[in-house]
């Protein structure tokens, strides 16, 4: 099975260009002389880099809060989205055993409304909770990633791959001056309300995405869609530049082989 290199990629440019150094050699000397080759080959094997690392990527995939509970009977730990969410749950358990201390100690024989007043009067002062307490914080989820090594447009499962290792980054409160964002690949896409111009925003930064994705004059190959509407396309690449032929291309020819080293020309006639 044949092989075709995709000069889209960086790595396709590169093979196009080793064959067209070799072609050239042959043209000039009608073979492959091994000092030649060795040299075309050695520059061009320059080009890569064949670094093999077992380092993963840590990246922080979201944050939880941690709730913990203990008694003389049981000690456990619960995982909440956000700190409201936790309180809550924890508050509901305090009411359902408030009767256990209502009118005792100065406790009310009702439970207030509000979710944390609720919890500090049932378990008091932090360092004086005896036998039942409970902490609450919050913790980054984080987890290791690895870009596959040849990651292409054109691989299914390169891109399955690369998508499965995509990121949600969410805003940690309204006081968060981030945004909601999804990396994958190292491109990132946000996806937000914005009150100052009252709409709903989508914005996608390509500055840090993975050099294997950036086609060889510089681009990112992207669709955008909205519903059923394709709304930006750059799938097909610039045309390359036309190569001048007729007297044009005789002429560029003539320069060449006329051109002296330093940049001068040879003079003509006496």
């Amino acid at each position: 099975m044949l092989i075709k290199p995709d000069p889209a990629t960086l790595a396709g440019e590169a093979i196009i260009d080793l064959a067209d150094l070799m072609d050239g050699l042959q043209e000039r000397t009608g073979e492959w002389p091994g000092a030649d080759t060795v040299d075309i080959v050695e520059g061009w094997l320059s080009r890569f880099s064949f670094a093999v690392t077992d380092d993963l990527t840590t990246q922080s995939s979201g944050r939880a809060w941690v709730l913990r509970q203990w008694d003389r009977h049981s000690d456990d730990v619960t995982l909440w989205s956000d700190e409201a969410s936790a309180l809550a749950s924890l508050a509901q358990e305090v009411r359902s055993s408030w009767d256990d201390v209502a009118g005792t100690d100065g406790f009310p024989y009702r439970p207030p409304a509000d979710d944390q007043t609720a919890v500090d009067l049932y378990y008091g002062p932090e360092n004086n909770r005896g036998d039942a307490g409970y902490t609450l914080y919050p913790a980054d989820i984080s987890r290791h990633v690895r870009t596959p090594l040849n990651l292409s447009l054109s691989d299914a499962e390169a891109c399955a791959a690369a998508n499965s290792s995509a990121v949600f980054h969410p805003m940690e409160g309204p006081d968060d001056e981030g945004l909601p964002c999804i990396e994958i690949a190292g491109i990132l896409v946000f996806a937000y309300l914005d009150a100052d111009r009252g709409a709903v925003r989508v914005s996608v930064h390509l500055d840090t995405t993975d050099e294997q994705l950036i086609r060889a004059d510089g681009t990112v190959p992207l669709q955008v869609e909205i519903e059923d509407a394709t709304v930006f396309d750059n799938l097909t690449p610039p045309p390359a530049p036309a190569q001048p032929t007729g007297w044009k291309a005789r002429f560029r020819r003539l320069t060449r082989r006329t051109a002296l080293p330093g940049g001068g020309k040879c003079r003509q006639g006496g």
